[in-house]
């Protein structure tokens, strides 16, 4: 798990990736209490940027963030060029009860586990809103994009977007529980309907069997499942991580930046800074003792 693999369809002119996520997603989700809901969709989601965020060439980083009106009010997810992950969401929902609730081990085949694998609706949970894409590359000015949450599902979300975006059309299959968060990309590339005019149709007609369960399989016995009669090359793996550091130092220039007077009456009212960092889901608390560290008294001349 924690993999990304790319394919292609040699004869077809169709290319794919299947991104499996397990310990990387479980480390994402182990700092907060998300309801079951939540958790799905911002797996899909972690699972949908991996796939993008992998087609990054040069260091950068690309994140995705939706907004609603529903009880899911907020998604965001950000991968850099080496696929390190970390993100978040907003909901209303109930969140699980850990005593009495405890998150299974994987299966012994490696499958989803399906009990959890429901269908949630992104489109009811996330209500009316849009969907915002920030890439931010080296030495260049942030790109962002808006287009509204037009879809039914996460799958259904981005394929709207990858379709407009890229003009070429794509399919997504996603599936996530408390334990892995998977995705099946496929994209029809220009010279597809001149290598064969059905193939298209074929791979998705063929793709649509897929069962949620089945994303979690190795990349080999997925692929062969599914497209058992194509010449598909298979890339080697890249690895993908969850990374969410402290950054003490970052919250201390954050506040040297404020100004002593400014951090002063903060204390003086709060007795105690708390600063959340919302994305990574670390706090940090700093009492009055920051304001000698940050702006120590100038010394008495003699």
């Amino acid at each position: 798990m924690d993999t990304i693999h790319r394919f292609l369809f040699e004869d077809l002119d169709i290319r794919g990736s299947l991104v499996q996520l397990g310990p990387a997603w479980r480390s994402l989700c182990a700092v907060r209490n998300y309801a079951p809901a939540t958790r799905h969709l911002l797996g899909e989601l972690a699972a949908v940027t991996t796939i993008i965020g992998s087609n990054l060439k040069t260091p950068g980083r690309v994140r995705f963030q939706l907004q609603g009106t529903g009880p899911v009010s907020l998604l965001v997810m950000d991968c850099d060029e080496q696929l390190r992950l970390r993100g978040m969401a907003r909901s209303t929902l109930e969140p699980v009860n850990q005593e009495a609730t405890v998150s299974p081990a994987p299966s012994s085949n490696g499958l989803l586990n399906t009990s959890l694998d429901k269908t949630f609706s992104a489109k009811k949970l996330l209500g009316d809103g849009q969907l915002m894409l920030t890439l931010q590359t080296a030495h260049a000015e942030p790109y962002q994009s808006l287009v509204p949450n037009d879809g039914e599902t996460m799958a259904a979300i981005f394929e709207h977007y990858l379709t407009q975006s890229e003009q070429q059309p794509a399919r997504l299959w996603l599936a996530a529980d408390a334990e892995t968060a998977c995705g099946l990309f496929l994209q029809k590339l220009p010279d597809a309907d001149l290598c064969d005019a059905d193939g298209w149709n074929r791979i998705e007609q063929l793709a649509n069997t897929l069962q949620p369960a089945e994303l979690a399989l190795p990349v080999e016995t997925l692929l062969t499942r599914l497209f058992n009669t194509e010449n598909i090359r298979v890339y080697p793996p890249r690895m993908v991580t969850w990374h969410c550091p402290r950054d003490e130092e970052k919250i201390r220039n954050l506040l040297l930046s404020m100004g002593r007077d400014e951090v002063a009456d903060i204390l003086a009212d709060a007795e105690m800074i708390s600063i959340a960092d919302e994305i990574c889901g670390h706090e940090y608390r700093f009492g009055p003792e920051i304001i000698d560290e940050l702006f120590p008294p100038a010394r008495l001349l003699h």
